[in-house]
């Protein structure tokens, strides 16, 4: 029989003032599903846009896309995971909940040296991260410009680069440039003068390469294009309605864009690997139980989290 659990859900279209806590179905999972006890839950900007008006979402909305947590009951024909494994999901409907019914592909194991809490702030933003840098075909060769770097995929697509061997530039408010230097990036504050002061850099570090774009801003595509001689090498991941017009690519969930499905999933035991081994630093900026989802949801709208933002169930 269905067990029930608590769940985040968006009652109507709006801002964080919409969304509210309710019991909801858990359903015994069914052939090739894993039932998994939720320790915590990422938090993405999808998440609230998803239930923003105009968005075309129909309240009640379930919210999440990521969890860590333990396998909880497994149905019949899965083959790799057993109750009691700790794993982490992704892509997931409704990941804001206690307890979530999943199919078993969207599993990998969680290693015991990976945070629970870093676990659940790893794939979403990671798997874009892989995504990018594997589009742009990034060597050890390359000067590597990121934009949006403070943020959860630009930190990311930052260390990614830099263990590929490039050279980075990453773009962020001067709050972050010490993070950024020790992930061994070379900091430069967006804002006016951007160009003249990439310029400058590239007179010491050589000539930009490859850009990727994680920021959105009108700013980050014409500095890009502006640099990058080649525009097969630049990449953006928010700016999607801009990107064919300036001939560059665009790369996730939207008219034209490449959603690199194949390389997504095959990322996300690569990422859990390099962030237990301490390769990839997924920063955690704070966690919220379940029931302040909505205080979440506005510091993330804020767009100055500076990591990643969790939800916690226990």
């Amino acid at each position: 029989m269905a067990d029930s659990g608590r769940a985040v859900v968006a009652g109507g279209l709006g801002g964080p003032e919409v969304l509210r806590v309710v019991e909801v179905a858990a359903p015994d999972p069914g052939p090739g599903e894993v039932q998994v006890r939720v320790h915590a839950a990422g938090v993405n900007p999808w998440d609230w846009k998803s239930y923003a008006p105009g968005s075309g979402a129909r309240p009640p909305v379930r919210l999440g896309q990521e969890v860590a947590g333990v396998v909880r009951a497994v149905g019949p024909g899965v083959r790799w995971y057993s109750v009691g494994d700790a794993v982490v999901a992704w892509p997931v409907a409704g990941a804001y909940a206690d307890v979530v019914t999943v199919p078993q592909g969207v599993l990998v194991r969680r290693p015991d040296r990976l945070d629970v809490a870093q676990a659940a702030g790893l794939l979403a933003a990671g798997v874009a991260a892989v995504h990018a840098v594997d589009a742009t075909d990034v060597g050890s060769d390359d000067v590597v410009l990121v934009h949006g770097a403070s943020g959860g995929v630009g930190r990311l697509a930052v260390q990614l680069a830099v263990l590929r061997g490039a050279r980075v530039l990453a773009t962020a408010s001067s709050a972050s440039h010490d993070c950024l230097r020790s992930m061994g990036a070379e900091p430069v504050t967006y804002g006016p003068g951007l160009l003249d002061r990439l310029r400058h850099l590239e007179a010491r570090l050589g000539r930009v390469t490859v850009a990727i774009d994680a920021a959105g801003s009108p700013e980050a595509l014409d500095t890009s294009v502006a640099l990058v001689a080649d525009r097969t090498r630049v990449a953006t991941l928010v700016a999607l309605d801009r990107a064919a017009g300036l001939g560059v690519l665009a790369l996730g969930h939207g008219p034209g864009a490449d959603p690199g499905r194949a390389v997504r999933e095959a990322a996300r035991s690569q990422l859990t690997a390099l962030a237990a081994d301490g390769s990839l630093d997924v920063h955690v900026t704070a966690t919220y139980p379940l029931e302040e989802a909505a205080a979440a949801h506005r510091r993330s709208r804020e767009g100055h989290a500076g990591g990643k933002l969790v939800l916690v169930t226990r």
